[in-house]
């Protein structure tokens, strides 16, 4: 995975890996319709970095908060986190929304990487450098993880703990599943040291999950936070997660969405997904068509969601996991 990583990135400094990293065991997946799993290939139960599907993860812990009125999306951030990057102008002005949906537009460091550095902020061109948040878009791993951050002292505990006890316990994920963040990732609250995590794979860390766990993570998210009949996540959340960013149409709260076919064009445009590795790592939701499919390591994920996508026609959901 050092190696990996290593030809991947392609920023010009500070590329130094600072979190834990987990090799990659070949190309594995599951696809799951009307809750039931019906096609699976390479070891589906082996644990894989997740790489940037872990933003939407993160997106649905701030649901979490959202649910427990700690959130606010379009309340600035410093109005319940004290924390000094959301000092000054441009600090007071972002929002939860402004960090969820990548619009923030905050220059600054956090665990000793600049924003500048990330090669990603710079690939769309839809950034207004220097503008205020909500103005523009960038995809910058440095400003996810300082939405890390704020939700770890939002919560007062660490992300991995509120993720299990309010969201993989309920849907019965495995006990497999990890979510790390830097060495030098850690905040203090109320005295103690509490780890951040990270938002993805870029200088190591993120979630490490399971094909299987991380469809029932999608097979909630289809259901409307419902798993069976009990609410996890509430319905409005999914529909926040999944409502285009207006300088960003294809883009929610930390959620691809193929509403215009600009994902991914030749699948359907009802399908959401969480994405990361230039899509080799994917989880796909489809409500319309009752599916969810994860992949691990995938070379043609798009001819994937469309050979599957065709075999199965859009219905009704069904109640089944």
């Amino acid at each position: 995975m050092a190696s990996y990583l290593a030809q991947q990135v392609a920023d010009d400094s500070h590329r130094e890996v600072i979190g834990p990293l987990l090799d990659g065991g070949g190309a594995s997946g599951v696809v799951v319709r009307r809750g039931v799993v019906i096609g699976a290939w390479g070891d589906p139960a082996r644990v894989e970095m997740a790489y940037s599907a872990t933003k939407s993860v993160l997106a649905l812990v701030a649901g979490v908060a959202y649910d427990d009125g700690l959130l606010v999306l379009d309340e600035p951030v410093r109005r319940r986190v004290g924390l000094p990057e959301f000092d000054g102008a441009h600090g007071r002005a972002v929002t939860w929304r402004h960090l969820l949906d990548q619009t923030s537009q905050w220059e600054g460091e956090l665990w000793g990487k600049p924003t500048s550095v990330d090669a990603q902020s710079t690939r769309e061109g839809t950034e207004s450098a220097g503008g205020p948040p909500g103005e523009g878009w960038a995809y910058n791993d440095v400003r996810v993880n300082l939405a890390a951050l704020a939700l770890t002292v939002l919560f007062r505990r660490a992300l991995p703990d509120v993720l299990r006890e309010r969201v993989m316990a309920p849907i019965g994920a495995s006990s497999s599943w990890s979510w790390h963040g830097y060495a030098n990732a850690v905040v203090d609250v109320d005295g103690a040291r509490v780890p951040v995590v990270s938002g993805g794979a870029h200088w190591g860390g993120g979630l490490w999950i399971n094909a299987l766990d991380l469809a029932r993570v999608g097979q909630l998210c289809l259901r409307g936070g419902r798993w069976g009949r009990a609410r996890v996540v509430s319905a409005r959340w999914i529909e926040q997660m999944w409502t285009p960013c207006p300088v960003k149409p294809n883009y929610g709260l930390s959620w691809w969405l193929n509403d215009h076919r600009t994902v991914w064009p030749t699948a359907p445009a009802t399908g959401r997904c969480a994405r990361g590795n230039g899509g080799g790592h994917l989880l796909w939701v489809d409500p319309a068509r009752d599916l969810v499919v994860t992949s691990r390591w995938g070379a043609e994920v798009e001819r994937l969601l469309g050979a599957v996508s065709e075999a199965v026609e859009p219905g009704a959901l069904s109640a089944a996991w």
